[in-house]
């Protein structure tokens, strides 16, 4: 008999499939994992939406809560990697 999923594991899990229930994270997720070398700065990753920086930085902040990326600053920018 298996045990049902712990109510913490359960909120960890729904934050994860939240962040990646949107379109737009779904593809920055994409764009970085596909990305040379495994990351990618913000720079490199605004050109592929239409959308403002601060709604792309929004989107990578949800990411990195949800613990699906990881970001390192580089002077201005910020790096990311899954």
């Amino acid at each position: 008999m298996r045990e049902p999923l712990p109510a913490v594991h359960g909120a960890e899990l729904a934050r994860t499939f939240k962040a990646l229930g949107d379109r737009v994270r779904l593809q920055l997720l994409s764009l970085i994992a596909s990305h040379a070398g495994g990351e990618a700065c913000v720079c490199d990753l605004t050109g592929a939406f239409d959308l403002a920086g601060p709604t792309i930085s929004h989107h990578l902040k949800v990411l990195r809560e949800a613990g699906l990326t990881a970001g390192e600053r580089r002077g201005t920018w910020i790096h990311y990697r899954v």
